[in-house]
């Protein structure tokens, strides 16, 4: 029925850690949202998963931190449509996107310094700022 999820060449889920839950959809349909579960509910162990390489299980886990219960079992839902395949396909495109959002290690900073020209420029700016507050006062005072 589902083939395995490929994110890249280092990422492979297969369909059997995929647990799929149907429930009946909120909002507008008519009758019929009264007697079909479309409503899909994807439940993936991340932390359990032999198809997510370390450092991306642990990125994945940092920056979803929110949406993964205590277990590690991340939960998706998807009711944009009003059958069951497209919400699985959309669940499906969403646990694809969030994991090619952390598939690849962000460049690391290097810190740079301010060149010489934004230096000058800031230090004339506090100077101008300083000479206006200075005419703002009395004469006479604070000396």
């Amino acid at each position: 029925m589902l083939r395995p999820l490929q994110i890249g060449d280092r990422i492979r889920i297969e369909a059997d850690e995929l647990r799929f839950q149907f429930a009946r959809s909120a909002g507008a349909g008519g009758q019929n949202v009264n007697k079909v579960n479309s409503k899909a509910v994807l439940r993936f162990a991340v932390a359990a998963s032999p198809g997510i390489p370390d450092d991306v299980r642990e990125r994945f886990l940092r920056r979803f931190a929110r949406r993964v219960t205590h277990d590690g079992d991340l939960i998706l839902t998807s009711q944009r449509f009003r059958d069951q395949r497209r919400n699985v396909e959309d669940c499906l495109e969403k646990l694809a996107s969030m994991l090619a959002q952390v598939a690849e290690a962000p460049a690391p900073r290097r810190p740079t310094r301010p060149g010489r020209g934004s230096t000058e420029r800031r230090l004339r700016e506090k100077r101008s700022r300083s000479t206006i507050k200075n005419h703002r006062r009395r004469p006479g005072e604070g000396d």
